[in-house]
C-alpha cells in the first residue's frame, strides 16, 4: 500500500487491512464486511493492549527517586501524559469491545439514532461511529448550541 494511502485509510493501517472492496449488489454488512470489521476492530484493541503493557513496564523500568526536585517533577509530569494517554486508551478499548459485540449481535453498521446503513468508508475511517453522518452532524450542532 503506498504511504499515502496509509494515511488516509487511518485505523485500516494500524491493522494491516486493505480497503473493503464492494461487489456490485452486495448485501450490506455481508459475512465478508462483517469479518473484515472483527480484524480491523481486534487488531486495532490488541494494538492498544499492547501500549498499555508496555507504558506499565517502562514506568517500572523508568520510575527513579532523583534527588534533583526539576528531575523529579519532568519525570512526574512525564508519567502523567502517559497515563492520561492511556486512560483514553483504555475507555477507546471499551468503546471497541462495545462495537465488537455489536458486530456479534448484528446491529454493527446501522445508525443507532434512525437506523439507516451508516456506510462501509465510514466505517473504514471510523470502525466504531455508531451514528450515520446526517446524524452526527446535527447531533455536532446539538452539542455546540448547548455550549453557545
Amino acid at each position: 500500500m503506498p504511504e499515502g494511502k496509509k494515511k488516509t485509510l487511518g485505523v485500516l493501517s494500524i491493522a494491516g487491512v486493505e480497503a473493503y472492496q464492494e461487489k456490485p449488489g452486495e448485501e450490506y454488512m455481508n459475512d465478508d464486511q462483517i469479518g473484515h470489521f472483527r480484524i480491523i476492530l481486534e487488531a486495532w484493541r490488541n494494538q492498544l493492549r499492547e501500549e498499555v503493557d508496555r507504558t506499565v513496564t517502562h514506568m517500572k523500568d523508568e520510575a527513579a527517586n532523583f534527588p534533583d526536585p526539576v528531575d523529579r517533577a519532568a519525570q512526574e509530569e512525564e508519567f502523567s501524559i502517559e497515563l492520561r494517554t492511556r486512560d483514553r486508551e483504555r475507555k477507546l478499548i471499551k468503546k471497541i469491545e462495545k462495537t465488537l459485540n455489536k458486530l456479534e449481535e448484528g446491529d454493527f453498521g446501522f445508525c443507532d439514532a434512525c437506523g439507516i446503513e451508516i456506510g462501509i468508508r465510514r466505517l473504514e475511517a471510523r470502525p466504531t461511529a455508531d451514528l450515520c453522518i446526517d446524524c452526527k452532524t446535527l447531533a455536532e450542532i446539538k452539542e455546540k448550541q448547548m455550549i453557545g
